[in-house]
C-alpha cells in the first residue's frame, strides 16, 4: 500500500513536470536530489489530487505513509510532498506528541532549509498544544550537534505573534549566539523579525542587549522591519 502511493505520486508528478527546468531546480537548492521539474503552485495541485482518497484510518497509518514517501523518495518534489501529506486536515486529529519522532527524522536526514524550515515553522508549532512537554524538547534541541534541530528551536515559534514564549525565544537562541554557521545566525534574525511585527521596542531591546554577542547578519534580519 504505501509503494502504491509513492507510484502513483511519481507518475503524477511526471506529467505535469517540465525537465528543461529541473537542473536550474536542482542547482538552486544544491541539492544532491535530483528534481522532476515541477513548479510549486502544480505540486499542491498534484498533491491534492493523489491524496484525495488516501485512507487514513489512524495515526499510525498516517506516520507510515508519510515515512514511506519520505524514504522513498527519489526526487525532491517527492519528499515535498511527503511534507504536504503531514499537513493534510484530515490528519489533524493525529498532530500530536506521538508525531515527533517522525519530524524528527525528517529534520535531520533532510538537512537542509526547504525542508526543515517548512516542518519547522509549520509542524513542530505542536509547541502551542503542548507547551510544557515541547518547552523541554526544544531546550534540548537548541544545544544538538545537529544545526537542525538548533535552527528548528529557534524558529519553531515564527507564527505565534503574541503567545510567543519570549523566555524559551531567548533560551534556544543563546546557545546559537556565538556560533559561526549561517543558517543559525540567519535563523536568529528570522525569529527576532517574526516577533517585530508583534513588539518592535522588545526585539531593539535585545538586540541592544546583545549587540556584541549577536553577528551582524543576526542583527540586521532581526532589525530589517522595525522602524
Amino acid at each position: 500500500m504505501d509503494d502504491a502511493l509513492l507510484t502513483r505520486l511519481r507518475a503524477a508528478l511526471r506529467e505535469v513536470a517540465d525537465p528543461a527546468r529541473a537542473p536550474a531546480m536542482q542547482a538552486y537548492m544544491k541539492s544532491s536530489m535530483p528534481y522532476h521539474g515541477v513548479p510549486t503552485p502544480k505540486l499542491r495541485v498534484v498533491c491534492k489530487q493523489v491524496f484525495a482518497d488516501v485512507e487514513l484510518p489512524s495515526a499510525e497509518a498516517w506516520r507510515r505513509q508519510v515515512l514511506a514517501l519520505w524514504r522513498g523518495a527519489a526526487f525532491r518534489e517527492e519528499r515535498y510532498a511527503a511534507i504536504n501529506l503531514t499537513g493534510l486536515r484530515r490528519a489533524g486529529p493525529f498532530q500530536t506528541l506521538d508525531a515527533l519522532p517522525m519530524y524528527e527524522e525528517m529534520i535531520v536526514t533532510g538537512a537542509w532549509w526547504d525542508y526543515v524550515d517548512a516542518i519547522s515553522s509549520h509542524r513542530v508549532g505542536l509547541l502551542r498544544r503542548f507547551p510544557e512537554e515541547m518547552k523541554r524538547l526544544m531546550l534540548t534541541w537548541s544545544r544538538s550537534d545537529d544545526l537542525w534541530k538548533r535552527r528548528t528551536s529557534i524558529i519553531c515559534q515564527l507564527s505565534f505573534k503574541r503567545a510567543t514564549d519570549l523566555g524559551l525565544l531567548d533560551a534556544c537562541i543563546e546557545p546559537s549566539l556565538s556560533s559561526r554557521e549561517f543558517f543559525l545566525r540567519k535563523a536568529i534574525g528570522w525569529a527576532l523579525r517574526q516577533y517585530a511585527w508583534t513588539d518592535p521596542a522588545e526585539v531593539v531591546r535585545y538586540v541592544s542587549a546583545h549587540e556584541e554577542q549577536l553577528s551582524a547578519l543576526s542583527r540586521r534580519e532581526a532589525l530589517k522591519n522595525v522602524r
